[in-house]
């Protein structure tokens, strides 16, 4: 494992771990980094790092919302012969998570069958930086467009199995790299009258079977491939999700705190700046 290498993980753990979260394409900006600091591997493996290490991010959001999340506590009853435990349920928790598998669906019925054609045609600087363009104008219409009108829908249970349909199909757009899962599926959540913090807290949700999903789906191709994982290349993985998980931690509480008292606009602009950025580093060259 060498040293150097060793930072560039450090490096791409950390922008995983900020990206995932806001509406700024992690894909997107992995991608960039590894075109500015290109990481020595072979691309069946960074294909797959770029997703696994997604699974440190994931981890962030089951140890904050553990107690949203998790459906299932003991109670105890008071019986004539003493104290009997039982395992309880929560059924609105289990009502959360069926929707979240609904909004799972379009992903993946479209996302599975078209992701080797993805990775082949549009894993490119020049389609990051237009989607990157074309959802940071969004951000701005739709919250200028917000100004004048009353979301209605102020928490994740008042979401209904419509509404998460709605979402996981605006998810779909996501499949193409610079767009961000989040960004979508927050810019879905807005447009059907859904407020910021539950749209971005059903995004946190929604994340938890679609990254476990695409990571058992990367791995599975990997190892089907032929291809075998070596000792740098097992820990540069178990690195890079040590770190997204640290970072996501504090991602996703800045994000939770930001939306209460902002918009999305500063990341419209941002997606905007990004990918003029990325535009001109592409064009410039060729003029000379």
């Amino acid at each position: 494992m060498e040293f150097i290498e060793l930072i560039k993980v450090l490096l791409l753990g950390i922008v995983e771990g900020i990206t995932e979260w806001l509406p700024i394409s992690s894909t997107g900006h992995l991608l960039l980094v590894d075109e500015l600091f290109t990481l020595k591997e072979s691309d069946a493996f960074k294909e797959t790092f770029f997703v696994v290490i997604q699974l440190g991010a994931i981890l962030a959001v089951i140890v904050l919302f553990f107690q949203k999340l998790f459906p299932f506590f003991i109670k105890t009853n008071e019986t004539e012969t003493g104290a009997k435990k039982t395992l309880g349920v929560k059924t609105d928790i289990l009502n959360l998570w069926g929707k979240v598998l609904v909004a799972c669906l379009p992903a993946a019925i479209i996302g599975i069958p078209l992701d080797d054609f993805l990775e082949a045609h549009l894993h490119t600087p020049l389609v990051i930086s237009l989607t990157l363009i074309l959802y940071g104008v969004a951000f701005i219409v739709i919250e200028n467009r917000n100004k004048t009108r009353e979301l209605p829908i102020k928490t994740t249970d008042s979401i209904s199995y419509k509404h998460a349909l709605i979402i996981g199909a605006f998810q779909v757009l996501s499949l193409i790299p610079g767009t961000s899962r989040s960004g979508a599926t927050i810019v879905g959540a807005l447009l059907i009258g859904i407020d910021r913090t539950a749209g971005a807290e059903f995004t946190f949700y929604l994340a938890i079977p679609v990254m476990l999903g695409a990571s058992a789906i990367k791995l599975l191709k990997f190892f089907v491939e032929g291809n075998a994982l070596t000792g740098g290349q097992l820990g540069y993985l178990l690195i890079g999700a040590a770190v997204a998980f640290v970072v996501s931690l504090l991602a996703i509480k800045f994000l939770m705190n930001f939306v209460k008292k902002h918009d999305f606009k500063i990341f419209g602009w941002y997606r905007i700046a990004l990918g003029a950025l990325v535009i001109g580093a592409l064009v410039i060259p060729s003029l000379f």
